[in-house]
């Protein structure tokens, strides 16, 4: 793919920071968000019952999440147009009972063609479609052997990416997959099992990723409180959520940047252009 990074996610830092206060999510569901509008400080409409995207598709802290046999059997069929996920998209994962909230429903029990494989993952999770499809394109342009946050932490690597394997010299990459699942905070070396299904199932990736979104949606990652924040963390905000796997803080210049850039990608919807299509 000619254009792939003039379109790849930056290099995330912040999770290296958040990784101590990360590695516990805390469980419980907190109060809604702050502002009357519904916000905490982004730019235009926090995802929320209001629904503002009109999908019917966003589920609201403590409401009930649809299964993954629900999820499978709502999903609309569509072309694939990343036929280097092929072998990634047949692979489902399986269930690994991560003992933390929301963690331990993720399964991976999915396979479909990329676009299906979001449906699914968004239906799973409540959160809205095209908002979803918008984060996978910031994130790896809806490719699933994608890597990056290189690094020359020999132990910050993601399995079966050895320094230098992947073009960059003296470095490996740290993130893998549709929306990037960093291997340090999100795999083993965080006590969570979630490799090798997190790089070779597509499903087990947006299913994973998804879980930690809605976590932090329901209000649990309270840690974000105690640490960097451009604003009071609380539940309900998943805009600032979607800044929060990219920067690992609330609201943070880093995090609001990443926030725009994908609303931009949804606002577009990127994945219906010609140049999206064309690029794998």
């Amino acid at each position: 793919m000619a254009d792939r990074h003039e379109h790849a996610r930056p290099n995330r830092r912040g999770w290296r920071a958040a990784a101590v206060a990360a590695a516990v999510l805390v469980a419980g569901c907190s109060g809604s968000s702050s502002a009357k509008d519904g916000t905490t400080g982004t730019t235009g409409p926090a995802i929320s019952a209001a629904d503002p995207d009109g999908d019917g598709a966003t589920v609201p802290p403590g409401g009930a999440l649809p299964t993954d046999a629900e999820c499978a059997a709502r999903v609309v069929a569509a072309p694939e147009v990343r036929a280097v996920n092929a072998e990634f998209n047949a692979t489902r994962g399986s269930q690994k009972a991560i003992p933390e909230p929301w963690l331990n429903r993720v399964t991976g029990d999915f396979s479909g063609t990329t676009d299906e494989i979001l449906q699914w993952g968004a239906c799973k999770w409540g959160v809205d479609l095209d908002l979803v499809r918008a984060q996978a394109a910031k994130e790896s342009y809806w490719d699933m052997t994608a890597a990056g946050d290189f690094t020359a932490d020999v132990a910050a690597c993601a399995p079966g990416h050895a320094v230098g394997a992947d073009g960059e010299d003296g470095q490996c990459p740290e993130s893998i997959g549709l929306l990037q699942v960093r291997y340090q905070y999100h795999g083993p070396p965080a006590g969570r099992n979630t490799w090798p299904e997190a790089a070779r199932s597509t499903a087990y990736n947006v299913d994973y990723t998804y879980a930690i979104w809605r976590s932090c949606y329901e209000g649990d990652l309270t840690w974000l409180n105690a640490t960097d924040k451009g604003g009071e963390y609380a539940a309900g905000d998943g805009w600032s959520c979607i800044g929060v796997w990219f920067s690992g803080r609330w609201l943070t210049e880093p995090a609001r940047t990443y926030i725009e850039a994908v609303r931009t990608y949804r606002d577009d919807r990127i994945w219906e252009t010609s140049s999206f299509e064309n690029a794998g």
